[in-house]
C-alpha cells in the first residue's frame, strides 16, 4: 500500500529539514533525492508557497511526485509586484499585463472551469478584480469588452 506524504514548501527551497526530512525519513528514501527533485520542478515559483505530494511504494522505494500550483492570487500578486491585493477592489493594487494573465491561466489550467484558455483567461481578470488589479492599465469590464471585441486574440491561440 502506497504511503502518501503532503507538505507545503516554497518554490525551489526545499529543504531535508522539517517538514520534508522527518517525514520521508522513515519511509526509507533518500531525502536528499527527493528535495533535489522538489526543487527542480518548483523553481518557477519561488518565493511563493507550493503544495507537493509525493507517494512512495514502501516494498520499491520508488516515489512519485505531484506538484500543486500556488493559488490565482499568489500568482497575480507575484506578476504585479505587489504583497497584497488592494482592501477595496475600487482602488488599483498593481497592474498586470494580458500576457501575464494568460501564462497564469494556463499554470492553473486543471484547477480552472473554462472551457478554454480565453475562458479561464476571463477567470482570472475576475481573481484581478476582486484584488483590485489592472490588466494592461485596464479595469476589469474594461479590459472584458476589449477581449469581446477580439483585441487580444493573438494570446487565445492554443
Amino acid at each position: 500500500m502506497a504511503e502518501e506524504v503532503e507538505v507545503l514548501v516554497e518554490g525551489g527551497k526545499a529543504s531535508a529539514g522539517p517538514p520534508l526530512g522527518p517525514a520521508l525519513g522513515p519511509l526509507g528514501l533518500n531525502v536528499m533525492d527527493v528535495v533535489k527533485k522538489i526543487n527542480e520542478v518548483t523553481k518557477d515559483f519561488q518565493g511563493m508557497k507550493v503544495p507537493v505530494k509525493i507517494i512512495v511504494d514502501p516494498a520499491t522505494k520508488n516515489y512519485e511526485l505531484k506538484v500543486g500550483t500556488p493559488p490565482a492570487s499568489a500568482l497575480i500578486m507575484k506578476r504585479a509586484g505587489i504583497d497584497k491585493g488592494a482592501g477595496d477592489a475600487s482602488n488599483a493594487a498593481g497592474n498586470i499585463t494580458m500576457k501575464d494573465v494568460v501564462e497564469i491561466a494556463r499554470m492553473k489550467k486543471d484547477d480552472l472551469l473554462g472551457s478554454n484558455i480565453k475562458a479561464k483567461a476571463k477567470e482570472i481578470i475576475g481573481t484581478c478584480v476582486s484584488m483590485g488589479v489592472t490588466i494592461e492599465g485596464m479595469k476589469g469590464k474594461e479590459i472584458l469588452r476589449k477581449i469581446e471585441e477580439g483585441e487580444f486574440e493573438e494570446f487565445f491561440k492554443e
